[in-house]
């Protein structure tokens, strides 16, 4: 069964506790290429398809692992970047009132926290992702690699675990994420 890697990258250069989701922040060079260097020896020889978000904490990564192998091309992709916290982005979570944190925690889909974009958009955006990632493996024959974000990848737990159309409440919502630098890997599934 062909595999979706959904590898994190590396820890950006940012302050603990700021929201920065769709922040283009630098990312630390270095992690990222020791990142690369232990995905390449991961990874198998034959993939169908890599793709990484736009942004470039997860592009640097991507450039990385192609320098390591050159077989590997990677391709932008913004549906897989992560969600746009709107107002929110670059504030300190604790400067953030409450009242705006809890009513997103109330209506998990529904809520655009900080105006930006609510989570059943980015649920619906990358579930087209995970069809062509699905597409891609079954035409090629192989894996499929993203390069994204913490967010995405519960996004793809959730539409693998739940399917489409659904919508997650807070409780219900996949807490595990890869750490910066690493990935996990879930079957894809034969019709998406």
């Amino acid at each position: 069964m062909n595999r979706l890697w959904l590898v994190r990258h590396a820890r950006p250069l940012v302050a603990d506790g700021l929201c920065y989701g769709r922040l283009d922040l630098p990312v630390d060079a270095a992690a990222s290429r020791e990142a690369a260097q232990v995905l390449a020896r991961a990874l198998p020889p034959q993939v169908a398809a890599i793709r990484h978000s736009p942004l470039q904490r997860c592009e640097l990564l991507a450039l990385e692992l192609r320098a390591l192998r050159p077989d590997l091309a990677s391709n932008a992709e913004p549906r897989i970047q992560e969600l746009d916290f709107g107002s929110w982005e670059g504030r300190a979570w604790n400067t953030i009132a409450r009242a705006q944190i809890d009513a997103w925690a109330a209506d998990l889909a529904g809520h655009a926290p900080g105006g930006g974009e609510p989570l059943a958009a980015m649920l619906a955006r990358v579930a087209q992702a995970l069809r062509d990632a699905v597409a891609s493996a079954q035409t090629h024959d192989g894996d499929v690699v993203w390069i994204t974000h913490a967010g995405v990848a519960r996004c793809v737990q959730w539409l693998l675990a739940h399917g489409q159309g659904q919508v997650p409440q807070s409780h219900e919502w996949p807490a595990t994420a890869p750490a910066f630098g690493a990935w996990i890997q879930l079957p894809l599934p034969r019709d998406w």
